[in-house]
């Protein structure tokens, strides 16, 4: 499967900051120190109805992860999935009378033009569930034959008893975690199985659903976590430097994928940091696919919206914050984006070397976008009242905003 295309990342004078960032799993800030090459793992779409705002603020965020590192001078190693075979899916084709396959793969491109035009930086490996599959049935197969997993009519089941550190990623109760299984596709109440938080690994062949042979599994699919433990092991290894998605993925999703991985290999941790966006709302709820309120970046585009205004609006509000989404929020960005461009637009301004490096402090501490906006509007405003006479100033500053923030003046 193929990504999108990258947009060019203006080279800065000087050198970024380590990035500071919370930690799901420790409750506190980490400081990440990657080696030449920082690698991240951050799950992707369910490809029945995209981009939501939610989205594109979760790909944002992880998006500024990227473009810290690589100010520091490293490259980055960005894998994403695509859970193009599940449950959601398929019910939305049946609902729409579609082909599975087809609507995947449309709301897949629309998914790419809608990262395209928000300028996120694309991942070197982007792959789907259905081409993971060959490799997720060895995992399976090793996982039963080391007795961390147990058939129970047909489906495969993990047993969370099998990983010693289930848990330290959400920090949830029992009680916690038994809730949130039965709202986010698990299912604690099925009779038989060892544990009601055991995750499936390997669903058996269900009449009219798709299957693929799973050799001494059966036919079958597989289950949504281990999907993202074969893709993350095979592209990135143990060990690798961020697990990355919105919040509501830290259980039962990032929880229950570093169990599988840490029973396959007997390493710990799976990710070094576990890093969760907060959720974006409208009209009072959290934005979800099956709730339907949703804002999409493609109609807002299709409406005339730029882009870069959509970008502005994510990057005022700080990543781990849960917001709702406004008119206003989007017309404050539209405006902000007016002043910006219109001081860049000016042969010589005030000078930007301090400016550099307040971004840089402002991202390196925990992804501080919203302070990194208002250093970016005194500049702005400095240059709309006084101005100065650094010519080299506005180029500066329009290639900081678009290497750091992603947002092209």
């Amino acid at each position: 499967m193929h990504a999108w295309p990258a947009s060019e990342v203006p080279a800065l004078p000087g050198k970024g900051r380590d990035l500071r960032i919370h930690d799901t799993a420790t409750g506190g800030r980490v400081t990440l120190a990657p080696g030449p090459v920082a690698r991240i793992y951050v799950c992707g779409i369910t490809p029945y109805d995209a981009t939501h705002m939610g989205h594109a603020a979760t790909y944002n965020a992880f998006d500024l992860v990227q473009r810290v590192w690589l100010d520091t001078k490293r490259q980055v190693h960005y894998v994403q999935n695509v859970t193009d075979v599940d449950d959601p899916l398929l019910e939305r084709a049946i609902r729409d009378g579609v082909d599975w396959v087809g609507l995947a793969e449309r709301e897949t491109a629309l998914f790419r033009e809608d990262m395209t035009a928000l300028r996120m930086l694309p991942p070197k490996d982007y792959i789907g569930a259905v081409e993971a599959i060959p490799g997720i049935i060895p995992l399976v197969e090793r996982l039963r034959d080391a007795g961390a997993a147990y058939e129970l009519d047909g489906d495969i089941y993990f047993s969370v008893e099998a990983d010693p550190h289930f848990g330290e990623v959400s920090n949830y109760d029992a009680e916690v975690m038994r809730r949130l299984s039965a709202e986010r596709g698990g299912d604690p109440d099925r009779p038989g199985k060892k544990n009601p938080l055991d995750p499936m690994l390997w669903m058996a062949a269900r009449e009219g659903e798709p299957s693929w042979d799973g050799g001494s599994l059966g036919a079958g699919r597989p289950g949504w976590h281990i999907e993202c433990v074969a893709i993350a092991l095979d592209h990135l290894g143990m060990g690798f430097d961020v697990q990355g998605g919105g919040s509501d993925l830290a259980f039962p999703h990032h929880e229950m994928g570093a169990s599988h991985a840490q029973a396959l290999t007997g390493e710990h941790p799976f990710a070094k940091a576990y890093v969760h966006a907060g959720m974006v709302a409208l009209d009072g709820e959290k934005m979800s696919k099956s709730k339907g309120n949703l804002v999409f970046v493609s109609k807002l585009r299709h409406d005339g919206v730029d882009p870069a205004a959509i970008r502005l609006a994510l990057l005022s509000h700080h990543y781990r914050a849960d917001w709702e989404w406004t008119d206003r929020i989007l017309q404050d960005a539209v405006d902000r984006l007016g002043r910006w461009r219109a001081a860049v637009s000016r042969p010589d301004g005030p000078s930007a070397d301090a400016l550099v490096e307040e971004i840089r402090e402002a991202l390196a501490d925990d992804l501080d976008a919203p302070s990194a906006l208002t250093a970016v509007d005194r500049w702005a405003a400095a240059q709309e009242s006084d101005g100065g006479t650094d010519e080299s100033a506005p180029g500066l500053v329009s290639r900081a905003v678009d290497a750091l923030l992603g947002v092209a003046l």
